[in-house]
Formats: structure tokens, sequence, C-alpha cells
């Protein structure tokens, strides 16, 4: 499921000291083993770093797993085991809520590929930047006006509403065009196969457009985030 042992680094069984590249269990004494490190998300189910996938696949892989590695199982083992097989859930647990999910899987994957090790920061699309500035301006100007000047209010409330619509729309549309690459990133891996050495500039600029539209599309996420706090905690 999980490839060829030889791909991965030897180490040895804490138990039995056999060596074991890859395994979950050690192959002579059946004692359950650590995740292997160099395993990244994909891996851990058998799976090519490809973006679409196939969601009950994957769940099926994750429960398969799961009963091998659950905590209950080990009740009656050594404290080695039962921390090894908790840590494993754990891990587990964490791929699957990665690759289940579209926005966290590419994430994911572009920090993977980058060699990242730290979140794509948000960041306010160049077109939007000033339109953005004064939302916010208006924003704050919603939340100072006093109960008294209930017209006001109301027709800045109206703005921001109309606002929270526009934004929200383009927020849709940045994910439907970060999706809309998942395609062609699964060609280009797949082609990578045959061809090592092609597509390093078009996968690099590749990634470079999934990590702008990725940045974009959670800054105006946080900004609607801002505006329906300030709007349901400023209401009339």
């Amino acid at each position: 499921m999980l490839g060829e042992k030889d791909s991965f680094a030897k180490s040895l069984c804490w138990n039995c000291h056999s060596e074991v590249g890859g395994e979950y269990f050690c192959d002579r004494c059946i004692k359950i083993q650590p995740a292997p490190s160099q395993f990244d998300y994909f891996q851990r189910f058998g799976l090519p770093r490809h973006l679409t996938i196939d969601l009950q696949d994957l769940e099926r892989r994750f429960h398969e797993l799961s009963r091998k590695f659950h905590p209950d199982f080990f009740q009656r083992g050594s404290d080695q085991e039962k921390a090894i097989s908790l840590e494993n859930s754990a891990l587990l647990n964490t791929a699957y809520r990665t690759l289940r999910d579209p926005i966290l899987r590419v994430g994911y994957l572009i920090c993977l590929e980058e060699g990242a090790v730290k979140d794509i920061p948000a960041k306010a699309p160049p077109d939007l930047l000033e339109e953005i500035l004064e939302l916010q301006e208006t924003l704050e100007e919603y939340k100072q006006v006093g109960e008294t000047a209930s017209k006001k209010r109301t027709d800045l409330r109206k703005v921001l509403l109309a606002e929270q619509e526009r934004i929200g729309s383009k927020e849709m549309v940045f994910e439907k065009e970060l999706f809309s690459l998942f395609e062609e990133w699964d060609r280009m891996q797949d082609q990578r196969l045959l061809e090592k050495d092609g597509q390093q500039a078009h996968r690099r600029s590749l990634l470079q457009r999934m990590k702008d539209l990725l940045s974009a599309r959670t800054y105006l996420r946080t900004v609607l985030q801002d505006m329906n706090e300030g709007l349901r905690e400023h209401h009339p």
C-alpha cells in the first residue's frame, strides 16, 4: 500500500532490533512501529501527490489504518506500544483532516513542494487593496456611530452588506480558479514520472499561481470574518 520498502530509509525495530524500512509493523516480531518521519501525508495513505482525491477512497484508507493503530487494540501492550499507537493515530487523524479538505490539501502540498515550514501568509489582491482599505474604514465608522444616529447607521450597514456580498463573490471566484488548477497539477505530476528533468519551470509557475490564489482567498476570508463580527456586534 505504501510503496517499496527500499524507497525509505532503514531503521531498527525498537523491540527486536531487526531492520525495518517504511513498515508500520515489524515483519519479524509484529510489533507496531513509529510512523516513518519521511512519510508525507499523501504517503501515509499510499497516495500520489495529486490534488484531486477520491474522498471515498481516502476515507476507506483512513478507516483501514485507524483500525490497525487504534489505542484500544493496545490496552494490554507495553507502554512503548501504547505510546506509538497514540502517536500514529494522532498523525493519521491530522493527515486525514488535511487531505479531505481541498483548501488545506493544496496549502499543504505547496508547502511540501517548496520545503516551507510555515503556512502561506494571507495577502491582499493588488487590484482590490484600495477598495478593501476603504471598506475597512467604512466598517470602523459603522462601529463608532452612536445609537442616536440611526439613519447613518442604517445607511452604512446597507453599504457594508452590499460589499460583503461582493467580496464573498470574489472569494468564490478565487476559489474556483484555484480548484481549476488541480487537474493541471495532477497531469503534470503524472508526466514527470516519464520526464524527470522536464517541466520544472512549469511546475514552479503553477505552484506560484496556486500560492497567490490561496493567499488572496485567505485574505478575503479574513476580511469577511471581520465584517461579519462587526455587523453582528453592532446590529442596530
